[in-house]
This record gives structure tokens, C-alpha cells and sequence, in this order.
């Protein structure tokens, strides 16, 4: 049985209205997009969404009591849950630096996790 999914295409500004029909993973119909980029943003969403994960660590002896952190490239977003569960339980001590690996690696996923916030040690 066929499903028909609406969503806004998020690569670019222009943010195309696309409608796939799709019968699980097989692409039946891909319409609104106005380049292939939307066209592949669309059968991903169908088949691997991806995002990048956005969150923050807790510091020990910081100036603050976290620090922001990110995904280094998107990771599978059926994975962002068990991502959050080693997120919080992660403590660093401080000072961290923009850029630094918090996390090398967790679930093998090719991607780390990376401080985008400063915290100093107090």
C-alpha cells in the first residue's frame, strides 16, 4: 500500500514543497522539488533521515555548567536517542575548548561529538 508523504525541502532558501509516494523504502513518485538536490533530500528523508545532532555536556568546575555541543555530520536519525543517552551521562572537566572532542565516535557512527562553546575552569 502506498503512503504519500509531504515535506518542505531544507538544502537550500527556496524551500520546495515535495510529495513523495512511497511503499516503505521503494520510491514510487517524487513532485514540488525544483532540482535534484530536493529530489535526493526527499528520497533520503524516506530511506535514512539524517540530522545533526545539537546539545550540551555537562562541565565540572566550569564558569558554566555546560557546554554546547554538536554532532561533527549527520548522524542517523534513529539514533539520535541512544546519541542523547551517552550524552547525558558524559561529564568533562573543565576548561573545554571550542572544537574539542568530547565524544570520539559513540555507536560507530562515523561521527564525533564537538564542543561549539567555550567553558572555562574556575
Amino acid at each position: 500500500m502506498s503512503t504519500v508523504k509531504e515535506l518542505t525541502c531544507v538544502v537550500c532558501p527556496v524551500g520546495c514543497k515535495i510529495k513523495i509516494t512511497h511503499d516503505g523504502e521503494k520510491i514510487e513518485s517524487v513532485e514540488g522539488n525544483r532540482c535534484d538536490r530536493g529530489y535526493n533530500y526527499a528520497v533520503q528523508e524516506i530511506k535514512n533521515p539524517l540530522r545533526t545532532l545539537v546539545t550540551s555536556v555537562k562541565v565540572n568546575n566550569g564558569n558554566y555548567p555546560l557546554a554546547s555541543v554538536r554532532s561533527s555530520k549527520e548522524v542517523p536519525l534513529n539514533k539520535i536517542n541512544d546519541l542523547m543517552n551517552i550524552i547525558k551521562n558524559t561529564k568533562v572537566d573543565a576548561p573545554v575548548k571550542k572544537g574539542d572532542v568530547i565524544i570520539k565516535n559513540p555507536l560507530d557512527l562515523g561521527a564525533d561529538i564537538i564542543a561549539t562553546r567555550s567553558v572555562e575552569k574556575i
